[in-house]
């Protein structure tokens, strides 16, 4: 899943840009809240985590500017602001979170969690496609009497086909999906990561849809 980390505090946001991809999360991180709107057209994010008190627009206004365009994609406030009033106006904002700092960087990770689920339509913590189980909290899969841990990119190219189990991903999506900015990419990159889940899940786990792309079937 790729995050866009918008984060003016430099130590901040390498610890959090660490912790995430420590997790198998691609992070992308800007430090001013005029950037956001610009920044969301061109790449393709899973969620948003976006701190208040931000140079050249603040995180309020970003977040209302955001919503009032039609931008559903989740976003979880990150701030100092501890007052109920700053939380209130945040939620009411459309902030389908709140977290205050000092934060610990595993709630932060269990929150993202739980909107990226929400917004997939996803009640339960395993993603499934009825075939294949994936926890999110600890990069296992699992499929029949088969439980494997799958490397951190491995699991973010299996967690987004399951996130759209029966729809085809192109291999730029899932490249977006996997990698961020500053990551070098392999031409055969996802081709390697895909053997990589067929050889611990079966060779059928993932289809590829000739010229297209890849998808795992919705049982």
């Amino acid at each position: 899943m790729r995050i866009l980390l918008v984060e003016d505090d430099d130590m901040i946001a390498e610890a959090v840009a660490l912790a995430l991809r420590d997790h198998a999360y691609a992070v992308d991180r800007i430090a001013d809240g005029l950037a956001v709107s610009g920044t969301l057209q061109h790449s393709d994010y899973q969620a948003v985590l976006l701190d208040l008190g931000l140079p050249g627009r603040d995180g309020l206004e970003v977040l209302r500017r955001l919503r009032l365009a039609g931008q559903r994609l989740p976003v979880i406030i990150i701030t100092a602001r501890d007052a109920v009033e700053d939380r209130i106006a945040g939620l009411d904002y459309g902030a389908d979170d709140y977290l205050i700092k000092p934060f610990d960087l595993n709630e932060l990770l269990a929150r993202l969690r739980a909107v990226i689920r929400r917004q997939g339509g996803q009640a339960s913590p395993l993603l499934s496609n009825g075939d294949v189980t994936l926890d999110p909290a600890t990069r296992e899969a699992g499929r029949g009497k088969v439980q494997v841990v799958l490397s951190a990119r491995e699991f973010a190219l299996l967690q987004a086909l399951l996130l759209n189990p029966g729809h085809i991903l192109t291999r730029h999506e899932l490249e977006e999906r996997i990698y961020g900015w500053n990551e070098e990419v392999e031409s055969n990159a996802v081709d390697f990561l895909i053997h990589g889940v067929r050889r611990k899940l079966g060779a059928d786990v993932i289809r590829n849809v000739r010229g297209t792309g890849w998808r795992v079937e919705r049982r």
